[in-house]
């Protein structure tokens, strides 16, 4: 948590001294975001979502994914997410797209009980110098099975 409100803070300061690149704004919008379901705010988290959302092909409106979201805090007392790296790209003056790999994992304890990898692409909207969630698509990724050692 610590480390999410220090990249703020010198997103902050830079912000000061620069205007941001639509790839900066975006990603700071996602941090905020994990922040906020890390923290098990999500009216906060819902804040970035915008009102026309649709996710997995059209089949989540928002109301469905507040939905879910409020299941997955609830369901999970540390959620965590971690992004592997992030990419945006930028398709217009108000519009932009990011992919990534997101790592949840959640339990009732100080270790990880469950977690799971996917495979996210996102799309965004700028509304009123905000960057807002327009869709989302995402699939578990499947990671090889390892050898455990008792096959002799």
């Amino acid at each position: 948590m610590r480390l999410v409100a220090a990249a703020s803070v010198a997103v902050l300061l830079l912000a000061c001294s620069q205007s941001l690149s639509v790839e900066q704004q975006v990603i700071s919008t996602l941090r905020n975001m994990e922040a906020a379901a890390e923290n098990g705010e999500v009216f906060e988290f819902m804040s970035y979502v915008d009102k026309t959302f649709s996710a997995q092909h059209s089949s989540m409106d928002r109301r469905e994914f507040h939905r879910f979201m409020i299941f997955q805090i609830n369901q999970h007392r540390r959620l965590q997410a971690q992004f592997l790296p992030i990419y945006v790209k930028q398709a217009g003056v108000d519009k932009a797209s990011a992919y990534f790999r997101l790592l949840i994992t959640g339990g009732g304890g100080l270790l990880p009980e469950s977690g799971q990898l996917f495979e996210v692409e996102t799309q965004w909207l700028k509304i009123d110098g905000d960057w807002l969630l327009e869709s989302a698509q995402w699939e578990p990724v499947r990671l090889p099975d390892l050898p455990t050692g008792r096959n002799r």
